[in-house]
């Protein structure tokens, strides 16, 4: 029995989900390469204030470098990489790490590696979805 499924009902206050089992579709904006979102937790969920994006990153992937008005917080999942600063200093991040960025702090995630994702969690309000 898949509780993911049972769990997801109108009315429930609990949403559980294996990632496993969430689209991942890649990331087709401008100046994206190698990317692929997830959304285990948002807007369709009626999250009411926060969303939950996975991010993978393919071997030498990256986001586009851009900044958002709201603070982000993010956690690695897996593999090392960095986060591309507003100055364009390099802040190596790998598995088990948390980080912070502020609003208006402009930040790209990078893919070092020549053979392992990277994936992390990105946790935003969800008007950024």
């Amino acid at each position: 029995m898949d509780l993911a499924i049972l769990s997801k009902t109108k009315g429930n206050n609990v949403i559980i989900k294996s990632l496993k089992n969430v689209d991942k579709s890649k990331v087709t904006m401008e100046g994206v390469k190698n990317a692929f979102r997830q959304v285990p937790i948002g807007k369709a969920d009626d999250s009411p204030n926060i969303s939950f994006r996975v991010f993978t990153l393919e071997p030498y992937g990256h986001t586009p470098y851009h900044a958002h008005e709201s603070e982000h917080v993010n956690y690695i999942i897996s593999g090392e990489g960095a986060i591309r600063d507003e100055r364009g200093t390099l802040h190596p991040v790998k598995t088990g790490d948390f980080s912070l960025i502020m609003p208006g702090e402009k930040h790209q995630y990078r893919n070092l590696s020549d053979s392992d994702d990277l994936v992390f969690i990105c946790a935003v309000m969800k008007e950024y979805e």
